[in-house]
């Protein structure tokens, strides 16, 4: 029986982690958990599974808790608590779930006590690829990915030569705004970015796929997870998001993985690794779908993405201020601040002001962190 916690489990990936859990409990056994905000949730979620240990953003919402369960789960909060769920709990493998750049303290303290991960955040690596990697090799643990894309590409190199790579492909749905031109994006609305027409996620990674920044994030974390150069990772829209990835080889063999768009089968995958049991999901059936499409990506029309390989090249502290930048300028169009073309102009607005530096520690990483995001939110209009 594997142990688990995970980070973020009130999120689209965590309360996902919790159904293939639902669906194998001889397989799993929860550890921990850290539920931010959402208190009522995870008080579901600790009767389900019986934690031994659960996190909560604040005081007042771990006294909620406490008073509304009666298991013996120990409840904590605040980043004491999170660092707790990550580190101290029994758990074999700590699944992070959580948005943004908040998750890489949490993922360090989880990797430094020996814990393999299953990575479903994406902003921890494109912050500190560099930090993170190293010492998950110093620690002998897994980076498991759990994005569709990466843990594509995972399962394409099982038992291949890395070396023999010639390049890697990263599908794109091309997400809400697929098929409209960028005049078109002009007053485009926040309920019409979250509608996105495959994937069901939550609220800033659908609208990180409509600006594409998610698939540049994961350019970036691809680049650090499989150790290839930029100019050997391409990405392509493919709107039926059936093959979630692809591996070019020196031979010019292609090998691909196919699925439904469903992220419990890449969740499952990381949580049992490497083995494969059957998934509470649809089997793919081409002949229904009939055909699948392609289009080559438009930098263009989706810049967030140019800048998003241009930060990666450049390196240091660029990808960490691209990525900060991003967040708040989500932020700000999902509060109705600005408009959605304007997230995209933030992001280059912060770049061109930032001055990288190389091979950051974990205190110059959180400082320019901080600086991206003060300058992020006074970007005016």
């Amino acid at each position: 029986m594997k142990r688990i916690a995970i980070l973020g489990s009130t999120g689209s990936i965590g309360t996902q982690t919790l159904d293939i859990v639902a669906h194998a409990p001889e397989k799993f056994q929860v550890e921990a958990l850290a539920g931010g905000y959402n208190s009522q949730l995870l008080i579901e979620q600790i009767k389900a599974f019986q934690p031994k240990i659960v996190s909560v953003a604040t005081k007042e919402l771990a006294d909620e808790v406490s008073k509304q369960i009666t298991s013996t789960t120990k409840v904590l909060y605040g980043e004491e608590g999170l660092m707790e769920v990550a580190a101290s709990s029994e758990a074999d493998l700590v699944v992070t779930a959580m948005v943004g750049s908040q998750g890489l303290k949490p993922t360090m303290a989880a990797i430094e006590a020996g814990k393999h991960i299953g990575l479903a955040n994406k902003e921890t690596l494109v912050s500190a690829g560099h930090i993170v990697t190293d010492a998950a090799r110093r620690k002998g643990v897994s980076l498991l990915p759990i994005d569709s894309e990466h843990s594509a590409i995972f399962q394409c190199l099982n038992g291949e030569n890395r070396s023999q790579i010639a390049k890697i492909t990263l599908t794109a749905s091309g997400g809400s705004f697929r098929d409209r031109s960028r005049a078109e994006l002009e007053g485009v609305t926040v309920e019409q970015a979250l509608q996105h027409p495959n994937w069901s996620m939550g609220a800033k990674i659908t609208i990180d796929s409509a600006t594409m920044v998610n698939k540049g994030l994961e350019v970036i974390e691809a680049h650090w997870l499989f150790n290839l150069r930029y100019d050997q990772i391409d990405v392509l829209i493919h709107p039926e998001s059936v093959i979630h990835s692809y591996v070019e080889f020196e031979d010019n063999s292609v090998i691909a993985q196919l699925g439904n768009p469903d992220m419990r089968v890449p969740i499952q995958y990381a949580l049992t690794y490497p083995d494969r049991y059957p998934t509470p999901t649809k089997r793919l059936d081409l002949a229904a779908i009939g055909k699948l499409h392609f289009r080559e990506m438009d930098f263009n029309r989706f810049p967030c993405l140019k800048m998003a390989f241009e930060s990666g090249i450049q390196g240091g502290t660029t990808p960490t201020v691209y990525n900060a930048a991003n967040e708040v300028a989500v932020a700000r169009f999902l509060k109705g601040e600005i408009a959605f073309l304007q997230i995209e102009h933030i992001i280059e607005s912060v770049l061109l002001k930032h001055e990288s530096i190389s091979n950051p520690p974990l205190e110059v990483i959180h400082e320019q962190d901080l600086w991206a995001r003060a300058f992020a939110t006074n970007v005016q209009f």
